[in-house]
């Protein structure tokens, strides 16, 4: 990873660590807790890809595991990080960046359901059976529930704060309205076939208007 992805993932994961345990934790919430540290993940390791999730979720995760009040084995939290944000690396695309807001909502959705799941599954293999005493089924219905309410305020606006950092131009368009900036990814008609089509039909109307022709 270069140097500003990771000055960037450092600060992002430290701060989202700050705001889990200082106030995401004090919430008491029923069932699982709103998990900021998996959504920073998540945008990072779908605007960075496979391999930068993996580094990102492992290196939170590890930094999780460490952090007081941590009352699991080291190494746990990191471990299911590092496949989660492998995966979600999976769905960067090949050439550009994500354009629709289906598939990160998807990807947040999914990410909660199998971070649950591996976490519950690893700590049964440690002996770890807090999952059974508060339901498996209610620890996975509201972690969904907690990190897609979370997701719009979080996820886009770390996305396009990566993309600056690489000095992606994606990321330097005019900004303006819910088209522009970082919620352009929830906005339909932002593709770059779509702006092209916008500005030639923006030059033909002034065309036509000059001096009553098409020049």
């Amino acid at each position: 990873m270069r140097v500003n992805r990771i000055l960037l993932s450092v600060a992002l994961v430290v701060v989202a660590l700050v705001l889990q345990v200082s106030v995401l934790a004090r919430l008491h919430l029923p069932g699982a807790v709103p998990d900021l540290m998996l959504l920073v993940v998540l945008a990072l390791a779908i605007t960075y890809g496979h391999v930068g999730g993996a580094l990102v979720g492992f290196g939170a995760g590890l930094l999780a595991d460490f952090a007081p009040p941590a009352d699991h084995a080291a190494g746990r939290y990191a471990l299911v990080l590092c496949i989660i944000g492998y995966a979600a690396g999976l769905a960067k695309p090949d050439i550009g960046q994500v354009r629709s807001a289906s598939m990160p909502l998807l990807v947040v959705g999914a990410a909660a359901i199998g971070s649950t799941l591996l976490y519950a599954g690893v700590g049964a293999l440690v002996g770890d059976t807090a999952a059974r005493h508060v339901g498996l089924g209610e620890l996975l219905f509201t972690a969904v529930v907690y990190d897609l309410l979370l997701a719009p305020f979080t996820v886009p606006w770390i996305m396009a704060l990566a993309r600056k950092a690489d000095n992606d131009p994606a990321a330097n368009d005019a900004a303006g309205g819910l088209g522009a900036g970082p919620y352009r990814w929830i906005t339909p008609g932002t593709s770059r076939t779509g702006r092209i089509s916008r500005t030639r039909v923006g030059s033909q109307r002034a065309g036509l208007l000059k001096g009553g022709r098409k020049l």
